[in-house]
This record gives structure tokens, C-alpha cells and sequence, in this order.
């Protein structure tokens, strides 16, 4: 089992520290945190692995990550570049109008289907699964079968 330390500065092992204590983060980084500070003491890859209940390509990827930026690498999620949104601010806001407004004659409530279909038929997506249109109503604490104009409540 090979040992290498990790050369962090007194400075940046107390930000660790106070980072860690504080607690104010999620698990993933504060695992990141204790990785950093397991590897200022020494401890091989396979024991941090094991102490931190991760992979030790984890535990790899985190000591390269403070090589190439330093803490302050280490502790911030990295932006994810190519995520697609099924619907803009604007195709959510109007989603939400269209399912407040009046059901088509004919149903008694908006299904998600229908509403997924209304909005292809503007044109407003070239497609979306009708199961992305519930999780923006739901984020948005609607539902489409509440009342007789859809996510209206009664």
C-alpha cells in the first residue's frame, strides 16, 4: 500500500476543517473534504476509499482534482455544460397557463397527455414526454386533474 501526502497549507487544511464541521453541504462534497484531509495525513488510497465508503477512483479523482485547482476545485460541483431543458421559462409559463385554462369540450380535466399534445401543436417543443409535463407541474405544486379547468384548485 503506497502513501503519499497530499502538500496542503495550514490555510487550506482549516477551511477543510471548518468546512467539514460546519456541515453546510452536501454529502458528496463534504466526502470530497474528508478525502482532501485524509490525504494531508497519509493514508492510501484504498484506506480512504474504505473509511469514506467510496471508490478509490474517487478518492483519485478528488487528490487530481485539488492538483489541477486546489481546494476550491474540489469543493464546487462543475457546472454540467451540454444539459438539455425539455421547456425554456417561457414553454413552462405557458404550459401552466394552458392547463389553467378552460378543458377542451368533450373532457372533464386536462390529462398530460393532452396538455403534452397542445404544446407540440404550438409548437412550442417538437416533442416532450408527457411525463416531463408532470414533473414541471408538480414542481410548480400543480396537478392536472384538480377541479373542472385542469390544475385549478377547486
Amino acid at each position: 500500500m503506497r502513501k503519499i501526502a497530499l502538500p496542503l497549507s495550514p490555510e487550506e487544511q482549516q477551511v477543510l476543517e471548518t468546512f467539514v464541521h460546519t456541515g453546510k453541504a452536501n454529502a458528496r462534497t463534504l466526502t470530497r473534504a474528508r478525502i482532501l484531509l485524509r490525504s494531508v495525513a497519509g493514508a492510501s488510497i484504498a484506506e480512504i476509499a474504505k473509511e469514506q465508503f467510496t471508490s478509490e477512483a474517487n478518492v483519485s479523482n478528488v487528490r487530481q482534482h485539488y492538483r489541477k485547482g486546489g481546494v476550491e476545485r474540489v469543493l464546487q460541483d462543475k457546472q454540467q455544460e451540454n444539459r438539455r431543458h425539455a421547456l425554456t421559462g417561457e414553454g413552462e409559463a405557458l404550459l401552466i397557463a394552458i392547463a389553467c385554462s378552460p378543458v377542451p369540450e368533450g373532457h372533464d380535466h386536462w390529462t398530460l397527455r393532452m396538455l403534452r399534445d397542445k404544446l407540440i401543436e404550438l409548437k412550442v417543443v417538437e416533442s416532450i414526454d408527457h411525463t416531463t409535463i408532470g414533473h414541471v407541474l408538480k414542481k410548480m405544486n400543480l396537478s392536472p386533474g384538480k377541479g373542472n379547468t385542469g390544475v385549478s384548485p377547486s
